[in-house]
């Protein structure tokens, strides 16, 4: 073999070791929005059976965590990734972290879930806590969708619905203690509501986590620290950068 085809070759097994690492990020995270959705359902439809479920399916996502991990590990060590590969690296190393963490969340609504399917329900079904799933559950399929594409604009605009989920949190946390107040016997099943509303919230918050990470995937710029406003700006900026250069 020549040396310009022993790198050839060497370049497409690297190429393929990032694909590879890409795709089980997305695999991971398909899992974990399961889990979400089942741990919503199991609660919202009184299923204690499929609250456990989702609670032992936790142990998948923790083993799928260190494989990517591991996979990273080895390719830093072996390849040296420079420059967008290796932020490509970084920000699949933050992902997968948030990606535990929202399975860590939506264990703990399994379990809750489960508790309480074996009393009785409330008139509204937990028609709040159904809804407030809902939009956490589209907000992490868009950020994974923002991950897939490498769309950094896309993922501004998905991180742009974490105030309208902290808004909806809000609302839920002020009507349960409202409840709380009114009769004391629902304090304990109020509490728990509060709990699976407050899980929601951080996936929320991990989901807008991921998009920042997009942004900075195919930036290069931190923007954990900026106000969605301003990163838009920076966004533009770029753009408008590259468009002048392109003409020039």
């Amino acid at each position: 073999m020549e040396k310009s085809d022993l790198s050839h070759h060497i370049l497409s097994r690297y190429n393929d070791d990032l694909e590879r690492v890409r795709t089980n990020v997305l695999e991971m995270g398909g899992f974990v929005e399961e889990q979400l959705k089942q741990a919503v359902a199991a609660l919202v439809e009184g299923d204690s059976r499929l609250g456990e479920q989702v609670a032992r399916g936790d142990a998948q996502v923790n083993a799928m965590e260190v494989a990517i991990d591991d996979d990273c590990s080895r390719i830093l060590a072996t390849r040296n990734p420079a420059a967008s590969d290796l932020r490509l690296i970084v920000a699949v190393i933050k992902t997968i972290t948030d990606l535990e963490r929202i399975g860590d969340e939506a264990e703990k609504i399994g379990y809750i879930g489960s508790r309480l399917a074996t009393v009785e329900r409330p008139a509204d079904r937990y028609r709040e806590i159904k809804n407030l799933g809902r939009l956490v559950g589209e907000m992490l399929h868009e950020a994974l969708d923002a991950f897939a594409r490498l769309d950094p604009e896309g993922a501004v605009q998905v991180a742009r619905k974490d105030r309208l989920i902290d808004e909806e949190y809000e609302a839920l946390q002020r009507q349960c203690i409202t409840f709380m107040m009114e009769d004391p016997r629902t304090i304990r099943r109020a509490l728990d509501v509060l709990w699976v509303a407050r899980a929601l919230e951080r996936i929320g918050d991990h989901a807008k986590n991921v998009c920042e990470y997009v942004v900075y995937m195919v930036h290069g710029k931190d923007i954990r620290h900026l106000s969605v406003d301003e990163v838009e700006r920076h966004l533009r900026t770029r753009t408008q950068s590259g468009d002048e250069a392109a003409s020039s």
